[in-house]
């Protein structure tokens, strides 16, 4: 009898094996967006896979919220593996992460009380070590716990992707203290595609790298992700909001 093989599970085990060899490539660990002017800005020409990420709503409503929740579903998409997705309200909505790429049938929900539960649990992920990535919705994200989380990414090769969510606008200065992420990303939402007939084009995004180690900061104007976790990069548009009440937020 034949046996079918998932070329995806094939995939996913080569590349825990290379890991556990110490011999993974260095196209390997970083996730790439495929868009050639946000990789450039990238050590290694993508995200690291051993690494905490940091991604926000450009300001303190539920749109931007959702905006870079989505964000990282579509980076999440884009790896190997199950997903876990730690959090505190059982709020998303799974057809708009499915949108993103992100089928709700890879995805573990994790979810706990408080932060303290999501750091806890986000930390225990990234021990295992056998998923694409861990998400942890969080209020704040004290240097001490997110030093923790950078710890134990760079132990298992495990993605970390930190979305900050706040239930009042006065808890949205906590993000420009400093962490230990190497990216930290702030999303807001632009006027979507206009087409030309009468309808909602696709949605479109200013995504803000607003730190990257070893790299210079940078805001790109992006299509949302499409159904397999993908963005594509826009010509700039005089309709952009204005963010300056943010830009003394930004933490080097």
């Amino acid at each position: 009898m034949s046996r079918v093989y998932n070329p995806r599970m094939i995939e996913e085990l080569r590349d825990r094996i290379a890991l556990l060899e110490g011999g993974a490539s260095k196209k390997a660990a970083v996730l790439p967006f495929g868009v050639p002017d946000i990789d450039d800005r990238l050590p290694g020409g993508g995200l690291s896979h051993g690494a905490l990420h940091e991604i926000a709503g450009g300001g303190g409503g539920t749109v931007d919220g959702a905006a870079a929740a989505l964000f990282a579903a579509g980076i999440a998409a884009r790896s190997v593996g199950k997903i876990l997705w730690c959090l505190t309200r059982p709020d998303l909505f799974f057809p708009a992460l499915a949108q993103a790429g992100l089928h709700p049938d890879r995805v573990i929900f994790c979810e706990g009380d408080k932060d303290e539960d999501v750091l806890a649990s986000m930390e225990e992920g990234l021990s295992f070590g056998g998923l694409g990535a861990v998400v942890g919705e969080l209020v704040r994200l004290p240097m001490v716990s997110s030093r923790r989380l950078q710890l134990a990414a760079e132990k298992s090769g495990t993605m970390a992707l930190v979305v900050r969510r706040w239930r009042r606008q006065t808890e949205a200065s906590d993000f420009g203290n400093p962490t230990a992420s190497t990216t930290r990303w702030r999303v807001s939402v632009l006027p979507s595609e206009e087409l030309p007939v009468a309808g909602v084009g696709r949605a479109r995004w200013l995504a803000e790298l607003m730190r990257v180690k070893a790299g210079e900061c940078a805001e790109f104007e992006i299509g949302a992700c499409d159904a397999k976790g993908r963005v594509c990069l826009l010509p700039h548009s005089a309709n952009r909001p204005d963010t300056s009440a943010w830009r003394g937020n930004r933490a080097s």
